[in-house]
This record gives C-alpha cells, sequence and structure tokens, in this order.
C-alpha cells in the first residue's frame, strides 16, 4: 500500500497545499493510505482532511514518519542539517547549482533518502505536469505594480501579505494605482504565452495597464534588448537555464532608462544562468523588493513563494492538476516519477 505523508509547511508565509481533501478521498479510495500533518494556518483546514478519510499527524513530525512513507510538501524542510531518509516530493530547487540546493543533496545522500522534484515532474515531451506557474505571475505582476506606485509616491515598497481572493487582490491594488494620479504604467512580459507570462498578463490588462507581449519569437536574436529598458515595469517569466539569453544586464543600472521595477517572477537570483543581472539575492514579503540603483530608482521583486498570496486558487488549482499524478506513485520506476527520480541520482552522482 503506497503511504502519502502531507507534511505542514514550515516556511513562514506558506499557507498553500497540494492536494485537496477531495483528491485525498480519491486516492483512499484507490488503495492510498493518507496522513496529513495538522496545521493551523495551511488554507483548507486540518477538520475537512480528516473527514476526507486521512489520519491526522501532529505537526513536524514526518521525521518519524515509517520509512516507506512519501513525504509530500512544497517548500524548503526546515534547514537543521539532518539525513534525510524518506522519498520527499516538494520544490527542492537543487539541480542548478544553488548553494542551498547542494546542501540539501548532501543530507538526502547522508541518509539514503530520495528526493522527487514537483519541478521536474514532466511528461514524455519534458512538458510540466504541473505548476503553479499562473497564480506566481499574477501575484508577481501585482506586487510590481505596488512597488510602481510606491515609487511614484517617493518610497519603496512595503510589506505584503496573503489576499483571501484575486477579486481582493484586484480591488485593493487598483485603489492604489488610481491615488497615485498617474497614468498607468506600460509593462512589458517576457515569456507571455507560458503559465507565469499569462498570469501576469491577465492581472496587468485587469488594472488597465498596456502590456508588450514577449515569447520566444521576439528574443530568439539572443540580446541585447533595448525595449525591456523602454518599459516602466518587466516582469520576467523565463526559468534561468543554460542558454538563456540576458535581459537586464550588470550595465543597465544607468540614468537612460525608463524601467523602474523588474519583477522576477523565475527568480533565480544565485544561478549563473539567471537572464537579469543587476541583482543578486531573493526578496521576501517583509521587504518585497530590493533598490538596485537611483536617480531614477530600479527596484526588483524576486519573491519566491508568490502563489501563496492567494493561497486558496492556487492550492486548488495546483492540486486538480497534480491529482492524476499522484495517483500513479505506485509505480515510482515508470512514467514521471521514474524521470524525476533518474534525475535525481544523475544530480546526486553530481554534486
Amino acid at each position: 500500500m503506497t503511504h502519502l505523508w502531507v507534511r505542514a509547511e514550515s516556511r513562514p508565509n506558506e499557507d498553500r497545499v497540494g492536494i485537496t481533501p477531495d483528491g485525498v478521498r480519491r486516492l483512499i479510495a484507490q488503495g492510498f493510505r493518507v496522513t496529513v500533518e495538522d496545521s493551523a494556518r495551511r488554507v483548507i483546514a486540518t477538520e475537512e482532511y480528516r473527514k476526507a478519510g486521512a489520519i491526522i499527524a501532529p505537526e513536524g513530525s514526518w521525521p518519524d514518519a515509517p520509512r516507506d512513507a512519501i513525504v509530500f510538501g512544497l517548500k524548503e524542510l526546515p534547514e537543521d542539517g539532518s539525513a534525510l531518509v524518506h522519498r520527499h516530493i516538494m520544490f527542492g530547487h537543487a539541480y542548478k547549482g544553488q548553494p542551498a540546493g547542494r546542501v540539501l543533496l548532501d543530507r538526502f545522500r547522508r541518509g539514503g533518502g530520495r528526493l522527487l522534484d514537483l519541478e521536474y515532474l514532466t511528461d514524455g515531451d519534458g512538458r510540466r505536469l504541473a505548476a503553479f506557474g499562473y497564480w506566481a505571475g499574477y501575484a508577481g505582476a501585482a506586487v510590481s505594480l505596488m512597488a510602481w506606485v510606491a515609487q511614484m509616491r517617493g518610497g519603496i515598497c512595503g510589506p505584503v501579505h496573503a489576499w483571501p481572493d484575486k477579486d481582493a487582490l484586484q480591488d485593493a491594488l487598483r485603489a492604489r494605482l488610481d491615488a497615485s494620479g498617474r497614468p498607468r504604467p506600460r509593462a512589458i512580459v517576457i515569456g507571455a504565452k507560458g503559465r507565469v507570462g499569462s498570469g501576469a498578463r491577465d492581472l496587468m490588462t485587469a488594472m488597465g495597464v498596456g502590456v508588450t507581449e514577449w515569447d520566444m519569437a521576439e528574443t530568439a536574436h539572443g540580446g541585447p534588448f533595448p525595449e525591456v529598458l523602454a518599459h516602466d515595469i518587466f516582469v520576467n517569466a523565463i526559468l534561468a537555464r543554460p542558454g538563456a539569453p540576458v535581459f537586464v544586464p550588470a550595465e543597465a543600472t544607468g540614468p537612460a532608462r525608463a524601467l523602474r521595477v523588474i519583477g522576477d517572477v523565475a527568480c533565480d537570483p544565485d544561478s549563473e544562468f539567471s537572464p537579469i543581472k543587476v541583482y543578486d539575492r531573493a526578496t521576501d514579503w517583509e521587504a518585497p523588493v530590493l533598490r538596485v540603483a537611483d536617480n531614477p530608482p530600479l527596484d526588483v521583486m524576486a519573491i519566491d513563494n508568490l502563489p501563496s498570496m492567494l493561497p486558496r486558487e492556487s492550492s486548488e488549482d495546483y492540486a486538480a492538476q497534480l491529482l492524476p499524478v499522484l495517483e500513479g506513485l505506485g509505480d515510482l520506476q515508470g512514467g514521471a516519477w521514474g524521470r524525476a527520480s533518474r534525475l535525481f541520482d544523475e544530480h546526486l552522482a553530481g554534486a
């Protein structure tokens, strides 16, 4: 019997979950055993999982789970250096040379566990089977607009928080834009045809912002890209990968630009393949932007858990995409799980 152990998220401002009570009910009907850790802040109440038939365990008890349990979470594990003995489903951020990723791989090596990275669950053609991208783009565009409004008022964007739903976010953001007394900014979204880019475009359009939509055809020449600097806001929806063009070079902080805000939704600042070279670290909810230039200001937004600002919509959307993949957990050697497992072996050997 496959045992799925849904852990509580330990990261601050992370209220999402990768499976709904309906999903738990469906897995149990197929013969799965499902344990869900208690969590006071998860966007879906623990009691709903109990009603669906899940076994409820104390928050943070996954290290003591049976060795054959597959531990399922979304974001980082506590960075306590402990050896990892279980199979873990999560976003590991460990395969692009990230320093924290190397530490994580070492923890798996020492414990004999295995990472099944959600970012690399793909079909036979390499396409992602489930992604939070749309809501990452949506929230990233919203915070980018908040940063622009703050600049127009002579300040810098302050702390952000989660919203009960996208309508509440839209209403509050529209009020800020209207109160700024400025015409709507001009935005460019690169990667506009993908999930992330479409989310960013939809939010911008809902706010009355004109959007220049670029994708592979517009960036195929490899740069430079002066058009990016001619817009007020740039939202990057392209993941860092070998061969990715540089959209904003290090020297772009000079005064000869209209660009005021960069929303790096892909958020890989410590990867050598990052297409944005004017910053070197992620931002967070308390300090959502990093000011990298003055006269005029240039702020970079690079929050790496943006969908958690809309935790209910993003959780329900992602869980619906992922559930058919979770149903295949009985065969970890084949399909998407087999590909993710072999990828882990390759990176563990090279780490």
